[in-house]
Formats: C-alpha cells, structure tokens, sequence
C-alpha cells in the first residue's frame, strides 16, 4: 500500500473508522488525506492521527489521491460532486460509503465518470472484523478492483454483491450493530449486580452470543426447535412488541434510504 495515496471527504464516524482500522494493521500509504469544514473535527483527527494531512478547505490536494473516499451522508454527497467534478482526475477511483445514490447517479453528475465503486462499511470494520459488502462499476478496470479490494480487506470481509442490494445490507449489516450493542451492555450491567466480575459478564455473554447465533442458523433445527431448548423465556411477553418495533422502524428507514 506504500504506493497509493487515499483521501476522504468527510471527517466523521465512517472515517475514522478506516483510520483506526489502518492504523491497527500498521498500513503504510504514500499519503492520507482528510477533509472537513468542521474545524473541531479535523483538530481530533489531527492529534489522534498526526501523519495525516488534514484541511477545511484544500479540496484540490484531496482529490488528487489514487483514491477518494466520499464519507457524507445521503442529502450531501450530489452538492459535493458538482465541487470536484473539474477537480475530478480521470485516474482517480472514486468511493462512496453512502446508501441510496447509486453508481449511475454518480457518473451523471460526474459527466460520465466510471471509475465509482460503492462499499457500506459496518462499525466492527474499526477492529478489522467488518463484513462490508461492495459493488464496482461496470467499467473500473481489474486492476483497480483489486486495488480497493486490497484496501477493503483491511477492514474485514468484503463481499462482492449486485448494487440492489447494497440498501438492504445497510439495514441488516451496517446499522445492525446498534439493535444489540445496548441490549449486551445492559446484560453486563445486570451480570455485575447480581454477582459476577467484569470480565465473567463479557466472556460469558460474548461466548453464548456467538453460540447462540451458530445453533440457529447452522444447527439444522427449526427455528421453533432451537427457541423451545429452553423453556424460561423471562421476557417472552415482550416478543411481539420488540418484533413490532424492528418491523416498523428498519422497513419504514429501508423505504428511505432505498434509490
């Protein structure tokens, strides 16, 4: 990676994210760069990650990089285009880590720009264990492919996948963490307080987190086989209500974000 050089427009989670990622496999590039107008936000970035260049407002050094990440949300990301579109060097790759603008979207507004690939991100990418799902353009070269491929890897599992689905992996992969993460916590809470350590509440819960998961996607058992192995079910009266919630909130936000 000593030969390639990566900006990222945008300073916030999912940047930093692929900075911590990098910097946890020691990766080498020949330069990073980040931009944001947030002022606060490059002050962190550049005192967590002093041998970035960072800027508010030096564009043009960004987006002569190999590649550019464009890290904004959604409503962001066509305004952005048209500011690079005469910045944009032909051999450039441009990525965008945002749902619902597609590759096509994209190249109109780039004036028939090809070199766009698309990558949803998840958060255990910030310790290399992502499961990041990607679509390339039709026409990115091979070389290239195996270009981003090598930097994606870096984050975890990257898998390949037709761009109509890129929407539905941000509901089920990318935001998924957020459905459990307060739920586990609130385990180890209650673990601590009726009497076990620290460390008994986080090995034993992330043990029969992962067991849990393996005996019910690959056991070989109906799903009403592997709910009735145990028959105190303390907040099954709670069941239909809490399938309630992910039915309406992650349907209605699919229905959002989806081109």
């Amino acid at each position: 990676m000593k030969d390639i050089s990566i900006g990222f427009i945008g300073a916030g989670r999912v940047t930093r994210i692929f900075l911590r990622a990098f910097k946890n496999r020691k990766i080498s590039f020949k330069s990073l760069s980040v931009i944001d107008p947030d002022s606060n936000v490059i002050a962190w970035i550049s005192k967590s990650f002093p041998e970035i260049y960072t800027t508010t407002d030096g564009i043009q050094k960004v987006m002569r990089n190999d590649v550019v990440f464009i890290a904004l949300h959604p409503p962001a990301i066509m305004d952005m285009l048209e500011k690079i579109k005469p910045l944009l060097p032909g051999s450039t790759v441009l990525v965008s880590l945002a749902p619902k603008i597609t590759i096509k979207n994209i190249s109109l507004k780039l004036d028939g720009f090809q070199n766009i690939t698309r990558l949803i991100p998840n958060a255990p990418s910030v310790i290399n264990e992502g499961y990041n799902p990607v679509c390339f353009s039709e026409k990115i070269s091979a070389a290239n492919k195996q270009l981003l491929t090598g930097i994606f890897e870096i984050l975890g599992k990257c898998i390949i996948v037709d761009e109509s689905t890129l929407e539905a992996y941000a509901i089920i992969t990318a935001m998924s963490p957020t459905y459990f993460w307060f739920q586990f916590n609130e385990l180890l809470e209650i673990g601590k307080k009726i009497g076990l350590t620290d460390e008994e509440c986080r090995t034993g819960i992330a043990e029969t987190i992962k067991a849990s998961i393996n005996t019910l996607f690959y056991s070989g058992m109906s799903v009403e086989e592997v709910i009735d192995l145990i028959p105190v079910k303390p907040i099954s009266d709670h069941e239909t209500e809490i399938k309630e919630i992910y039915r309406s909130k992650l349907i209605m936000l699919f229905e959002k974000i989806k081109p």
